[in-house]
């Protein structure tokens, strides 16, 4: 007969204070940690070996924070970029990249479960809807805004706007600017080809106009920044709207085709004929009331929009040595990197602020 405390066996139950009682382990201190910035906050992150590398930072973010390797991306700055699994060199040092500045992109399990969510509770209620309306019951319409669209536009869009700060009135530029970026057809056309540009800019006109010819706009590294000639040549207004938004049109077709080949000129007219159809205002040509007309810039040709999309280089604000020494920074010009990390928060902020529109949405709703 077994005993339940196994005495038969020759076995002792554990005392109270014996060796037998677990003993808790000692917390070992971290040699360095490394901060990332997730959603503009702060996290630091521990680690316990002076060798950990790039690919222990994705496994600890895994661990940790919960956001699986297929959703990480890390900007690094300066010099180093943007960096997702699988990491083309995984030995990377993170002790060599504790004094830069680490942005963690992605979302977390708990963040793709909660879209997902949101997605089947919409067809179900849409299927609700269509059951209803079978049965002949009256459905009461409900305000319905397309929260893809919303999206969409957050990530398809131009995530900095600047004027240059040394040319008249630079607030009227950036006015100019942001009623582009605005544009119903400009943003219907940057949805549907997924067009995402760093930065967009103003071009200073002397530094651009030769006696043989003028540059209307410029498309730096297929999107990273477009630049578009605003002004007069005399700087005392500013070019006609249609005339800069169709010189915008044939940069944007430059996101895929840098040579002006048969390719490019079949999307540039695509993307022509969709900013009209889609341009539902049909214009005027005002910023904050006021007029802007060049009469001599009707007629200008497609061939001298720009010399085709470039590559290379550092991209300063302007161009010039004006912009150099009076650069909105302090003095100091913008680099490639600063741009592109400027750009991805823009991005970033864009699109936890359209998230946040349609969880306040839905909870209005459900009052």
């Amino acid at each position: 007969m077994a005993s339940i405390d196994g005495e038969l066996f020759g076995e002792r139950a554990p005392e109270s204070g014996s060796e037998y009682e677990e003993v808790e382990e000692e917390e070992v201190p971290a040699l360095f940690n490394i901060t990332v910035l997730l959603h503009n906050n702060p996290v630091n992150l521990p680690f316990h070996t002076e060798d950990a590398t790039i690919q222990d930072l994705s496994d600890t973010v895994a661990e940790d924070l919960r956001i699986p390797p297929t959703n990480q991306k890390f900007l690094i700055t300066p010099k180093v970029g943007l960096l997702k699994p699988p990491f083309k060199d995984p030995t990377l040092q993170l002790r060599s990249l504790q004094e830069k500045k680490i942005v963690l992109m992605g979302a977390t399990t708990a963040e793709v479960e909660e879209l997902e969510s949101d997605i089947a509770e919409r067809k179900m209620r849409m299927e609700r809807r269509r059951t209803a309306l079978r049965q002949g019951r009256k459905v009461k319409a409900e305000k319905h805004r397309d929260w893809k669209k919303v999206q969409d536009e957050a990530r398809y869009t131009f995530h900095q706007i600047r004027p240059l700060p040394y040319l008249p009135n630079p607030e009227k530029s950036e006015r100019f600017l942001e009623r582009l970026r605005d544009d119903a057809g400009i943003k219907a056309s940057m949805r549907k080809h997924g067009f995402s540009v760093g930065l967009l800019t103003e071009m200073n006109p002397a530094e651009h106009t030769t006696h043989e010819s003028k540059t209307l706009g410029l498309n730096r590294n297929r999107g990273e920044v477009i630049e578009l000639r605003l002004r007069t040549d005399a700087y005392d207004g500013y070019r006609d709207y249609k005339v800069i938004r169709h010189t915008l049109c044939h940069e944007l077709a430059h996101n895929v085709w840098g040579d002006h080949d048969r390719n490019f000129w079949n999307l540039c007219k695509e993307i022509e004929k969709e900013v009209e159809q889609n341009d539902w205002r049909r214009g005027g040509k005002s910023v904050g009331g006021e007029e802007f007309y060049n009469p001599g810039d009707e007629g200008v040709d497609d061939e001298e929009a720009d010399d085709g999309g470039w590559t290379g280089g550092e991209f300063v604000l302007g161009g010039g040595e004006s912009s150099r020494a009076e650069a909105s920074d302090g003095g100091r010009p913008l680099t490639r990197r600063e741009i592109m990390a400027g750009a991805a928060e823009e991005r970033m902020r864009r699109q936890r602020e359209a998230k946040n529109k349609e969880k306040e949405a839905k909870d209005a709703a459900a009052k």
